[in-house]
């Protein structure tokens, strides 16, 4: 089985935003892109023309995904592309498409007025079921936004790549998150920035009034810690630079926090199921719904 990128499509912006991701992603990656069209709405003025049928608007639901991989192949040169148009279920469609995908790419609506995704159900349910790594981009999101400014501030796709950022539990350090951050920083070229948020166990509260410097010897400890667990991944990725950050609070505050300026957030997702199904986790929920950066969440042990 030939691993590819895939990028669902229904004609949103949001999607389209995905699509052109996945392209620059499949360059990167030295892969075909497969994009498949789980549904595409006919535009008003052809859904709302009583003198149209059935055979007009099938017509317009094919040409659609034609011409979105014919503009992609014209804008990414070199990258194979292929359109797949299953019928089903759109969350089941995408999971089924994703099973042998290096990575599924999804397009997020960005909530007008501040940063951060609007993520919908057939998103969650994919994110929560894959098996493979699902990156959700924003509407709007281009080449540019994942590159540092030109010297005088304008957005460049020529620039160095941003930093990719990693959320990481150093009690539970999983190889497979740590490597599709690390890959995805070499690949870029670009800084790891590996960042962990913590609390403090509320028995504690009462030490931190007694000893002002209880907070500091924790702190160094959580610090050295994550050293700990990056020291193997240093050694086995020496080109890439990495920086470390640990701090008390929460860590989903942490992660959006560091998502601005960032080229991509990378979060795992356990794959364990609960009473009430598959759990994407507090901190991955409130990532998606509030980074500023295409966001790739990997499932892991």
């Amino acid at each position: 089985m030939v691993r590819t990128v895939v990028a669902g499509l229904d004609g949103s912006p949001e999607s389209r935003a995905a699509a052109e991701w996945a392209a620059r992603e499949a360059k990167l990656r030295g892969l075909p892109l497969t994009i498949v069209h789980v549904w595409e709405p006919v535009p008003a003025p052809v859904a709302q023309a009583p003198f149209l049928g059935a055979e007009t608007r099938q017509q317009w639901t094919d040409q659609y995904p034609a011409d979105t991989a014919a503009g992609l192949r014209l804008r990414h040169p070199g990258v194979e592309v292929t359109v797949e148009q299953p019928d089903g279920r759109p969350a089941d469609v995408l999971l089924g498409a994703a099973k042998d995908a290096e990575l599924l790419v999804l397009g997020s609506r960005g909530l007008s007025g501040i940063g951060g995704f609007l993520v919908g159900s057939v998103g969650l349910a994919v994110v929560a079921h894959a098996t493979a790594p699902v990156v959700l981009v924003r509407a709007g999101e281009q080449a540019a936004d994942e590159h540092q400014p030109d010297p005088v501030g304008i957005p460049s796709a020529a620039t160095p790549y941003r930093p990719v950022v990693l959320g990481l539990d150093p009690a539970g350090p999983d190889d497979t998150l740590l490597e599709f951050a690390f890959e995805a920083a070499a690949r870029r070229s670009a800084v790891l920035r590996i960042v962990y948020g913590w609390n403090l166990p509320p028995y504690y509260t009462y030490g931190l009034t007694v000893d002002p410097q209880f907070h500091d010897e924790v702190a160094r400890r959580q610090a050295a810690a994550l050293a700990e667990a990056v020291r193997p991944w240093r050694r086995k990725y020496p080109d890439v630079e990495v920086v470390e950050e640990s701090r008390a609070g929460s860590a989903a505050d942490f992660l959006v926090d560091a998502a601005d300026g960032a080229a991509l957030l990378v979060v795992g997702r356990r794959a364990r199921r609960t009473p009430l199904g598959p759990f994407i986790g507090p901190v991955a929920h409130a990532v998606l719904h509030h980074s500023t950066a295409p966001v790739a969440v990997v499932p892991h042990d």
